[in-house]
């Protein structure tokens, strides 16, 4: 996969191995180390998002009813699509896909399809009739070097958050197939039985320099390039050689010992994305209901009445009407709260005895008298009962 987007000088060259010699690359990684990864996720299903240092990679994941082959009735498909746009690198044409892109998605269709990393009999819905097609579209945004493990990592997030929809198989002959919207039933997510990571080396003075996830001037200057596809499990999945200089098979042993490494720790990036992703969108279908606001009630105010001659008490009811009324003077109406406020809490014990409340309505010289009967002013008068207590005329 030939890349012109930097061509190096005879000086510029000679200071890259020089520099990989003595175990230093020009980004200041060392020769086994990644460049920042990040993962983020749109916000349908089945999309994700890749920036590995400079090279930045969109997935997208799509799925149709389609007939099944004729040797696998039973089975769905999988399908790779890479697309490289110029304003990836001006060396990318638009139009038919080059040799590069050709490349790339075969490397990665070997990785996940032959794998049998996606479970395709799960994507099977009548036998010989209806499978299940899931397509993967890459799209390279921008190339700064090592496309493969970049689109490979994306194609893995963009499939482990992807749902299809639900569809049951039904009508008269029982071979007609109803797909469910998903606000009617959940879509399904698909069967994922491992994670193939594909991990990139660059070869350099005849193989001896070997360095992981190269730059795109690293590719510039490079004598060879290796791609070993590993699970977390350290299985070998593929691996391709694509040409350049020969390679000696303990230094392809190192690499793979090296790739099993480097795929448990970028599958447990992807793991930790995907459950960010899934928990941060459960939390958003969550239905939150609105806070009950507090309602104003009617309270019905009752007052006792006491009669000096030891006649029944009787109890008037006011309606609230009667009670605007009454305290249309804002004057009486501050002195009534003022009054309320300085009064005491009543405790349980005593409610034992009835306080008297005189109407608003009355006359002046019987809330005196009342005042005089209900508080005592002896002993004597303090023992007797209320209503056997004398008046004391001046």
């Amino acid at each position: 996969m030939e890349h012109l987007r930097w061509r190096p000088s005879v000086n510029e060259r000679e200071f890259i191995e020089t520099a990989l010699q003595s175990d230093l690359r020009v980004d200041g990684r060392h020769s086994f180390d990644f460049r920042k990864l990040r993962i983020s996720f749109g916000r349908e299903d089945g999309s994700s998002e890749v920036q590995l240092g400079e090279t930045h990679v969109l997935g997208y994941v799509t799925a149709q009813l389609v007939q099944p082959y004729r040797d696998r009735p039973n089975e769905g498909t999988l399908a790779i699509f890479t697309e490289f746009s110029p304003m990836a690198d001006p060396a990318f044409e638009p139009g038919r896909p080059g040799e590069s892109a050709i490349e790339l998605g075969r490397v990665i269709d070997r990785g996940l399809r032959e794998s049998r990393a996606v479970d395709m009999e799960s994507l099977c819905v009548v036998a010989g009739k209806h499978v299940w097609s899931v397509r993967v579209d890459l799209h390279i945004l921008d190339n700064g070097g090592n496309l493969i493990d970049a689109a490979n990592i994306a194609a893995l997030a963009a499939l482990s958050t992807f749902r299809r929809p639900e569809c049951t198989v039904g009508g008269d002959d029982g071979q007609q197939v109803i797909v469910h919207d998903p606000e009617v039933r959940d879509p399904l997510p698909l069967t994922i039985h491992h994670m193939p990571i594909a991990v990139t080396f660059a070869y350099f003075g005849e193989g001896n320099i070997v360095v992981v996830d190269p730059t795109y001037k690293e590719e510039a200057v490079m004598g060879g390039r290796m791609t070993a596809t590993i699970n977390s499990n350290g299985d070998i999945c593929a691996i391709q050689k694509a040409g350049g200089e020969g390679v000696m098979s303990s230094v392809v042993m190192q690499c793979l010992r090296i790739a099993s490494v480097k795929a448990a720790d970028i599958t447990s990036k992807i793991k930790k994305a995907v459950d960010s992703y899934t928990t941060e969108k459960a939390l958003k279908k969550v239905k939150r209901l609105p806070a009950m606001l507090p309602q104003k009630i009617n309270v019905i105010d009752v007052t006792m009445e006491d009669k000096v001659d030891g006649e029944l008490e009787t109890q008037t009811v006011k309606t609230p009407s009667e009670v605007q009324e009454i305290n249309k003077d804002p004057a009486t109406t501050g002195k009534a709260r003022s009054h309320e406020e300085a009064q005491p809490m009543l405790t349980e014990s005593s409610n034992a005895e009835v306080k008297i409340i005189t109407s608003s309505s009355g006359a002046v010289g019987e809330s005196e008298e009342a005042q005089e009967i209900g508080s005592p002013k002896s002993l004597k008068d303090a023992i007797k009962p209320k209503h056997k207590r004398k008046k004391n005329k001046k």
